[in-house]
């Protein structure tokens, strides 16, 4: 049967008496050792796919690993033949994940995602840009204005809301990044201006989240959804 792996931690670590992972039943979790490193694994279902029940098994089972210590987290779906397989890919890898770990002792993950709210930044964009208001102002004038005048409008605004996003992101990562001991940017995709994942020591996390509270409030266009904390997913590079 194969084995299915939820994370990688030190072997010295505490971890919990029990747990229990994915599968319906649920799977008794055990560790699999070698050196100074263990990966917390059950056996793999026979058919394994990302319904809500297991990601949020797995998701538990990394969580409760972690209030003894930093945890490894892997992706829902990992899989290894058998446990032998997963003991070699430890030894193997096993300087590189203390490494890791020690990096991440005393941090967890934050995702920040932001979007603008539409009728708000149009108001911001045409309060900072008075040749686009005067436009505006033209075109209702005019009853509204041709159609070649409308649509040159409408392209204009859309490269300074553009415009406006781009500075928005850097508003945001510029204000959080110093606050993180590590930032990694979420794909351009999905309809957010950012995404980003933050590596906040627990000493900074009032701090930091003070800093979000502050974005969203002094920026009224902006609409901030923060995330956390979380397992280092985007910081964990176990492989």
């Amino acid at each position: 049967m194969s084995t299915y792996v939820y994370g990688i931690t030190r072997a010295s670590q505490p971890l919990p008496e029990q747990l229990v992972g994915i599968g319906e039943p649920a799977l008794p979790v055990r560790t699999v050792r070698s050196g100074r490193v263990l990966a917390l694994v059950s056996d793999a279902p026979a058919e394994l796919k990302a319904k809500r029940r297991d990601l949020l098994a797995h998701q538990r089972v990394v969580i409760q690993a972690g209030a003894g210590g930093p945890v490894l987290p892997l992706r829902f779906g990992g899989v290894s033949p058998d446990d032998e397989t997963v003991a070699a890919i430890l030894g193997e890898h096993e300087i590189s994940y203390l490494e890791r770990l020690e990096a991440l002792e005393g941090k967890d993950e934050y995702n920040v995602k932001a979007t603008h709210d539409e009728q708000a930044v149009l108001y911001e964009v045409l309060s900072t840009h008075p040749e686009l208001a005067a436009r505006q102002q033209a075109n209702r004038a005019a009853g509204g204005g041709s159609y070649d005048q409308r649509l040159e409008f409408g392209e204009l605004m859309a490269k300074a809301v553009k415009e406006r996003e781009m500075a928005d992101a850097l508003l945001i990562e510029s204000a959080l990044a110093p606050l993180a001991a590590s930032l990694r940017r979420g794909p351009e995709s999905g309809g957010w201006l950012a995404n980003l994942s933050f590596l906040v020591e627990r000493e900074r996390r009032e701090e930091f989240l003070e800093v979000v509270r502050a974005l969203a409030e002094q920026h009224e266009h902006l609409q901030v959804q923060i995330t956390g904390p979380l397992p280092a997913y985007s910081f964990a590079d176990a492989n």
